[in-house]
Order: C-alpha cells, then sequence, then structure tokens
C-alpha cells in the first residue's frame, strides 16, 4: 500500500547528467568568483584586476572538481588536460572581461556586473570543456575505434 505521490524517477542522459554537475560546480565557482571579487574590490584593486585574479582562482577550484566529479577525467594526463582547461579558461576570461567591462561602460555596477558576464560566459565554458578539454582523450579514442572498424 502506497501512502502519498506516486514517485517518478527522472533519468538524464549522460550529457544532461554532466550538464548539471557542471551547474553544480560552477555554482561553488560563481560564489568563490564574486566572494574572491568583492574581497580584491574593498582591498582597493581595480575592478578588471579583480574580476581577472577572482576568475583565475575560481577557474583553479572549477577545474580539479570537474576533472573528478563533472567529466570523470581522471585518467587522462593532467599536463595536457590541464592546458587545454586552461586555454578554455583563458578564453572564458576574455568574453567575461569583454562583456564586465562592456556592462561597467553602460553604467552597471561593478559586482552585479561580474554576476552577469559570469552567467553569459557559461554556456561556452561547458561546450569547450566537455568537448576538448576533458573530452579530447574519449574523443581520440573513438575515431581510433571507428578507424580500426573501417
Amino acid at each position: 500500500m502506497q501512502i502519498g505521490p506516486p514517485t517518478t524517477t527522472v533519468r538524464l542522459s549522460p550529457t544532461a547528467r554532466q550538464l548539471v554537475r557542471f551547474c553544480v560546480v560552477g555554482a561553488s565557482g560563481y560564489v568563490i568568483n564574486l566572494a574572491v571579487y568583492a574581497a580584491l574590490l574593498a582591498a582597493g584593486v581595480h575592478y578588471a584586476a579583480a574580476a581577472a585574479g577572482s576568475f583565475l582562482v575560481a577557474a583553479s577550484s572549477n577545474y580539479a572538481l570537474n576533472r573528478q566529479w563533472t567529466f570523470d577525467a581522471k585518467q587522462e594526463r593532467l599536463a595536457s588536460q590541464s592546458l587545454r582547461a586552461l586555454a578554455v579558461s583563458g578564453m572564458s576570461l576574455g568574453a567575461n572581461q569583454l562583456c564586465l567591462l562592456t556592462l561597467v561602460a553602460v553604467g552597471a555596477d561593478h559586482l552585479a556586473a561580474q554576476a552577469v558576464a559570469i552567467l553569459f560566459v557559461t554556456p561556452f565554458s561547458f561546450v569547450a570543456n566537455k568537448l576538448w578539454a576533458f573530452g579530447a582523450a574519449r574523443n581520440h579514442a573513438e575515431l581510433a575505434v571507428q578507424s580500426a572498424k573501417s
């Protein structure tokens, strides 16, 4: 006998599961980024430099969590994967800075502008990390299997 509403189990595709995990990791990075950014602003650091510094701190945390949990990419060589993730982070930082500078130029508050800029950059960051930074070894392995079958 069941009491209460029926329970439904939601099954997510592997990509959807990764996206959810990426967003959880990203949310922790978002909090880290804004906390470090606010602290640097309070210390008198220029807002653009504060954004770069806070982004690097958050990106380091996100890299470790995404490698271990989101993309389960622990088997790949750390050096090559780290360099790809650093490249994605650099491109994301560039996009973040452009958004931030634009928003501040039109009158947005520095902290609010940074919060919005982070959100704008997130979709690019997920796709680039999934397909290239953390997916390169899998992509090469799949190509090798396909080539062997041909």
